[in-house]
């Protein structure tokens, strides 16, 4: 039995060649991306900040794949802390779902000059304060120290975000990637 796919975000094109091409930052609201190599075979990468090689996973240009990424992690915000670098609190009781050296992408309703995309986590505390209160924090690699007006959204949001890149051995190529469920 074929397995069934649902697009998930927006599909992205990209003109693979014999150098690693790296794309933009894609959000991650999947566990799977189904590649499509058009024209010619290409190796393919997927992490933060990715160069493919020969030695990557390869996608023929006969067949499609569907590659496990790992799973989508997000959180809700309850504070950011400006500076040359951004402190991201999360609610008390969660944690933070990200680990040291990923990227993530931060969206704030009504405040968007707080957002930021594909900037890379540096240190998770998840110590308790002395009062009692506990909430995990994470460092982000992101100088916000322009930003006066205190954060103050109810919406607020963080989620993984990934970069991948795609190369051939011998000539240029048309490849298509598209987040998708399979079910």
């Amino acid at each position: 039995m074929a397995e069934a796919l649902n697009p998930v975000g927006v599909n992205t094109t990209f003109t693979s060649g014999t150098t690693s091409a790296q794309s933009d930052p894609i959000t991650m609201q999947s566990d799977s991306l189904r590649i499509v190599a058009e024209t010619v075979g290409v190796y393919v990468a997927i992490g933060t900040n990715p160069t493919a090689t020969d030695q990557n996973f390869y996608v023929s240009s006969f067949d499609t794949e569907t590659i496990a990424i790992g799973p989508p992690r997000s959180n809700r915000v309850v504070g950011v802390t400006t500076g040359s670098t951004t402190l991201i609190d999360f609610a008390e009781g969660t944690e933070c779902p990200f680990i040291v050296g990923e990227a993530i992408n931060l969206t704030v309703t009504g405040q968007s000059y707080y957002d930021f995309t594909h900037k890379i986590v540096t240190d998770v505390n998840r110590i308790a304060s002395p009062n009692g209160y506990y909430s995990s924090r994470a460092t982000v690699s992101h100088d916000s120290s322009g930003i006066v007006t205190a954060f103050n959204s109810p919406d607020a949001h963080v989620r993984k975000s990934i970069k991948f890149v795609v190369k051939t051995q011998t000539e240029s190529g048309i490849v298509y990637i598209q987040q998708v469920q399979v079910s």
